[in-house]
């Protein structure tokens, strides 16, 4: 999976390279050509795992706005039972005929608000999970992104070995892709 077509015609260029470099019968071609395919197969798997965490994040990120609402709504809907509660407990205080029915209403939206209130923070815990895994998936979305230009850099660095056959190049795309490896699994530790 490529990213854009300057991407597509990149890895095209490595390939036309790679091929133009095996029929030429060195051996360090050959394996610099084969190590291009392997990174060009590592930096296509960063690349995609990167994107899924991106939008694991943004998923992440609108459930936790979700709960915030819900929670929101609750602690409105909370409000209005404690308004209507202390409504009922002025009128019982008031004294009278209905007394009695204002004191049993009184305390039936004060149940109505406790569950409210307890809603409330149970989307409040909610929305504060979602936003955990949010920082999770962002922070392997970080950490892939790098590995995915390590790999990238990688191949381009293989490329100048089969160019300018010398092994430098190859040595240095070696540790270039080791590094993006190591950085692509510590994304997931």
């Amino acid at each position: 999976m490529t990213d854009s077509p300057l991407e597509e015609m990149e890895h095209r260029e490595h390939a036309e390279h790679a091929a133009e470099a095996a029929e030429s019968g060195d051996p360090l071609i050959g394996r610099v050509t084969f190590t291009i395919a392997v990174l060009a197969v590592a930096a296509a798997i960063a690349a995609s795992l990167e994107t899924t965490e991106s939008d694991s994040a943004i998923v992440a990120k609108n459930d936790a706005v979700l709960a915030q609402d819900q929670a929101t709504d609750q602690w409105g809907f909370a409000n209005s039972k404690s308004l209507r509660k202390k409504v009922f407990e002025i009128a019982a205080d008031a004294g009278g005929d209905r007394a009695a029915g204002y004191v049993k209403s009184a305390a039936h939206e004060g149940a109505d608000e406790a569950a409210a209130r307890s809603g409330a923070k149970a989307y409040e815990a909610k929305r504060d999970a979602a936003l955990e895994r949010a920082e999770v998936y962002e922070r392997r979305h970080g950490r892939l992104t790098v590995s995915s230009t390590l790999l990238h850099m990688a191949i381009a660095i293989a490329t100048l070995s089969i160019l300018l056959r010398r092994r430098w190049p190859w040595f240095t795309a070696l540790l270039l892709s080791a590094a993006g490896v190591v950085v692509g699994a510590w994304a997931f530790l």
